[in-house]
Protein backbone atom coordinates (compact mmCIF):
# COMPACT_ATOMS: atom_id res chain seq x y z
CA UNK A 1 0.00 0.00 0.00
CA UNK A 2 1.49 3.33 -1.09
CA UNK A 3 1.08 5.87 1.70
CA UNK A 4 3.50 8.47 0.34
CA UNK A 5 0.75 10.94 -0.52
CA UNK A 6 -1.35 10.36 2.60
CA UNK A 7 -1.06 13.53 4.63
CA UNK A 8 -0.32 13.52 8.34
CA UNK A 9 -2.91 15.47 10.34
CA UNK A 10 -1.90 17.01 13.65
CA UNK A 11 -5.19 17.02 15.53
CA UNK A 12 -4.15 19.33 18.37
CA UNK A 13 -7.59 19.17 20.00
CA UNK A 14 -7.35 15.38 20.41
CA UNK A 15 -3.54 15.37 20.89
CA UNK A 16 -3.22 12.92 17.99
CA UNK A 17 -1.19 12.58 14.84
CA UNK A 18 -3.62 11.01 12.37
CA UNK A 19 -3.57 9.25 9.01
CA UNK A 20 -6.81 8.55 7.20
CA UNK A 21 -6.58 5.46 4.99
CA UNK A 22 -9.55 3.93 3.18
CA UNK A 23 -11.87 6.01 5.35
CA UNK A 24 -10.33 4.70 8.57
CA UNK A 25 -8.29 6.57 11.17
CA UNK A 26 -4.88 5.47 12.45
CA UNK A 27 -3.30 7.63 15.13
CA UNK A 28 -0.51 8.32 17.60
CA UNK A 29 -1.68 9.71 20.92
CA UNK A 30 0.71 12.37 22.28
CA UNK A 31 1.14 15.03 24.94
CA UNK A 32 3.08 18.21 24.23
CA UNK A 33 4.97 19.82 27.12
CA UNK A 34 7.14 22.75 26.13
CA UNK A 35 9.48 21.52 23.39
CA UNK A 36 9.02 17.85 24.35
CA UNK A 37 6.43 15.61 22.77
CA UNK A 38 5.51 12.43 24.64
CA UNK A 39 4.47 9.68 22.21
CA UNK A 40 2.07 7.56 24.21
CA UNK A 41 0.22 5.08 22.00
CA UNK A 42 -0.06 4.08 18.33
CA UNK A 43 -3.23 2.52 16.97
CA UNK A 44 -4.20 1.19 13.54
CA UNK A 45 -7.67 -0.24 12.78
CA UNK A 46 -7.62 -4.06 12.73
CA UNK A 47 -8.87 -4.08 9.12
CA UNK A 48 -5.76 -2.17 8.01
CA UNK A 49 -3.09 -4.02 10.01
CA UNK A 50 -0.20 -5.48 8.04
CA UNK A 51 -0.17 -2.73 5.39
CA UNK A 52 2.70 -0.66 6.82
CA UNK A 53 0.36 2.03 8.09
CA UNK A 54 1.82 2.22 11.61
CA UNK A 55 5.35 2.52 10.18
CA UNK A 56 4.25 5.26 7.76
CA UNK A 57 2.45 7.07 10.56
CA UNK A 58 5.53 6.97 12.80
CA UNK A 59 7.82 8.10 9.96
CA UNK A 60 5.56 11.06 9.12
CA UNK A 61 5.24 11.96 12.82
CA UNK A 62 9.05 11.92 13.18
CA UNK A 63 9.36 14.22 10.17
CA UNK A 64 6.81 16.59 11.74
CA UNK A 65 8.62 16.50 15.11
CA UNK A 66 11.96 17.28 13.48
CA UNK A 67 10.53 20.06 11.30
CA UNK A 68 9.03 21.72 14.39
CA UNK A 69 12.21 21.52 16.48
CA UNK A 70 10.69 19.21 19.09
CA UNK A 71 12.32 16.44 21.12
CA UNK A 72 10.43 13.22 21.74
CA UNK A 73 9.94 11.02 24.77
CA UNK A 74 8.85 7.59 23.54
CA UNK A 75 6.41 5.75 25.80
CA UNK A 76 4.73 3.72 23.04
CA UNK A 77 6.03 0.13 22.72
CA UNK A 78 5.49 0.10 18.94
CA UNK A 79 7.51 3.29 18.45
CA UNK A 80 10.27 1.92 20.71
CA UNK A 81 10.53 -1.16 18.48
CA UNK A 82 10.42 1.06 15.36
CA UNK A 83 13.41 3.01 16.71
CA UNK A 84 15.38 -0.24 17.11
CA UNK A 85 14.87 -0.87 13.39
CA UNK A 86 15.52 2.79 12.45
CA UNK A 87 18.20 4.11 14.83
CA UNK A 88 18.75 7.19 12.63
CA UNK A 89 15.70 8.73 14.36
CA UNK A 90 17.27 8.42 17.82
CA UNK A 91 18.51 11.99 17.28
CA UNK A 92 15.01 13.24 18.08
CA UNK A 93 14.93 11.73 21.56
CA UNK A 94 14.95 14.09 24.53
Amino acid sequence: MDLTNVELVNNEEKHNFELFVEGQRAFIDYQLRGDKIYLIHTEVPVELEGNGIAAALVEKAFQYIEAHGLKMVVLCVYIQSYLKRHPEWERLKA
